[in-house]
């Protein structure tokens, strides 16, 4: 058994040496499902696409890089993805050095004597003004951004749906839409186990790039009445975009077995950290920082998170 756990370490080591872009982890033949597809082939996700900016622009993490790449095409729109990430900046910034990161922000783009003022959020120049007076909260600049995003979601989205980087989100999205199985991917050493089956890494055969593939066996979520739990576990997945949960990047079955796939995390599950760590448990200052980022991952799933939507 140590023999066997010494050789699956080390086929687990080099695939991740090999992977992440590096040609040792890519597989030539399976390269070719990266390829995009003629934009042709993208008419009907065209016109079945639903047109909305929040969804388009924001939530979806392809389309929102593929909408800033268009508005860094013009001066006026890289002014508002510039300022939305000053705010964005403004809101983690510690207490003590909020007020000077905030009047830098009315200073850079709140002012009509700076190059990079924004005309679309004038009418708020007074009132920031007199909220920071009073306290430089993370909300200060929530009703600019808003303008922000009213103005991005009109004539600018409509010119993005009539660009080629609209063109780009399509051909992703046709990508996307691919059947995936689990000959999509090179499976490796199992690295733990839970009460619906075991986590796996695995290597996606086209690109090298490793995850952690768990699975949830069939007979066992049927055996303890968990197909609901199975379901809410894989929609809620999809639609957390969060830095304290690991993303769902794929979803299939076998006959036997739910698998999602997950970012691969190295560090070690809970239970490894609270016994195997030092003594017993955490204090609770590491507790409290593993509440807040719980609490922020909440806040993003519920939407009452920050006005720029991070």
């Amino acid at each position: 058994m140590e023999l066997e756990n010494i050789v699956a370490n080390t086929v687990l080591l080099k695939a991740r040496e090999g992977g992440g872009g590096n040609r040792k982890g890519k597989s030539k033949k399976w390269k070719q499902m990266l390829q995009f597809p003629h934009i042709s082939l993208c008419e009907e996700l065209r016109q079945t696409t639903e047109k909305d900016y929040n969804s388009l622009c924001e939530r979806q993490p392809i389309g929102r890089m593929l909408f800033r790449q268009f508005c860094e095409t013009r001066p006026e729109l890289k002014r508002c993805v510039k300022f939305l990430d000053a705010v964005a900046e403004y809101e983690v910034t510690p207490d003590d050095n909020r007020r000077q990161c905030a009047q830098e922000l009315l200073d850079k783009y709140f002012s009509s004597k700076s190059e990079d003022h924004l005309p679309e959020v004038e009418e708020m120049v007074g009132q920031c003004a007199e909220r920071l007076e009073q306290e430089p909260c993370k909300e200060l600049f929530k009703e600019s951004t808003k303008l922000i995003h009213d103005y991005l979601s009109v004539a600018p989205f409509a010119d993005y749906l009539d660009s080629m980087y609209y063109n780009r989100f399509l051909q992703w999205k046709w990508l996307e839409r691919q059947p995936i199985t689990k000959n999509t991917f090179r499976q490796y050493r199992v690295l733990g186990k839970g009460g619906f089956g075991e986590v796996c890494a695995c290597q996606v055969r086209a690109t090298g790039k490793m995850y952690a593939c768990k699975k949830l066996e069939k007979k066992r979520i049927k055996k303890r009445k968990g197909e609901s739990m199975a379901l809410n576990e894989k929609q809620i997945l999809e639609k957390v975009n969060s830095r304290f949960v690991v993303s769902l990047a794929y979803a299939y079955e076998t006959k036997d077995a739910l698998c999602l796939v997950l970012t691969l995390m190295n560090g070690g599950d809970l239970k490894f950290h609270i016994y195997h760590m030092g003594e017993a448990g955490f204090d609770e200052t590491r507790a409290i920082f593993y509440a807040a980022e719980l609490s922020c991952v909440w806040r993003t799933c519920t939407g009452r998170g920050s006005s720029t939507g991070t």
